[in-house]
């Protein structure tokens, strides 16, 4: 069942995709590069917060 559940969820992902990028035609690009470099400064963000978050506590003396 979950993998039911799990092939429908992409399945109906996959479709929302299509039909934003027949929408969205020749700009679709334009807003994934957008999404995707949002999505990556978030992450790399909260990357360096943990990094920088685990170097501290390793510094501490007790």
């Amino acid at each position: 069942m979950k993998n039911i559940l799990l092939f429908a969820f992409w399945f109906l992902v996959g479709l929302i995709t299509l039909f934003l990028a027949i929408v969205l035609g020749e700009a679709g690009a334009w807003y994934l590069a957008w999404v995707l470099g949002t999505v990556m400064m978030i992450l790399i963000a909260a990357t360096g917060t943990v990094i920088l978050e685990v170097d501290d506590e390793q510094d501490r003396p007790y």
